[in-house]
């Protein structure tokens, strides 16, 4: 089965490393919605990585890996819409897990679609 690079979600996508994560914290955009803190950074790459913060204050691990699932969907299906360019750590704040995909695109879209510094 083939798939189309534009919806796929690779490691270079992502934020792994610790440092980049404590980098993100400098010089950061911070986006304030009502479910999520977005951290963006502008990076040296010509593609933009994701990384996700829940804390356990959200819930136990099946909420969390719902909302985290929720986020990288929203990333993988809109790449090709958000800013080129950027480390974005998305930030839960309250307890998503009872959205659907549809609501976190929503909000996550009106926010980063067309974002420029």
């Amino acid at each position: 089965m083939h798939v189309c690079k534009d919806f796929s979600f690779s490691k270079k996508g992502r934020l792994l490393k610790r440092k980049d994560f404590v980098n993100l914290n400098y010089q950061v955009k911070r986006i304030y919605t009502q479910n999520f803190l977005i951290l963006l950074k502008k990076n040296s790459l010509s593609y933009s990585r994701l990384g996700i913060t829940v804390s356990k204050k959200i819930g136990k691990a099946v909420k969390r890996n719902r909302i985290k699932r929720l986020i990288r969907e929203f990333f993988r299906l809109n790449k090709s819409k958000l800013p080129k360019g950027y480390d974005m750590n998305i930030i839960a704040r309250a307890d998503i897990s009872r959205l659907k995909l549809q609501d976190v695109e929503k909000e996550l879209k009106d926010v980063l679609i067309g974002f420029s510094s």
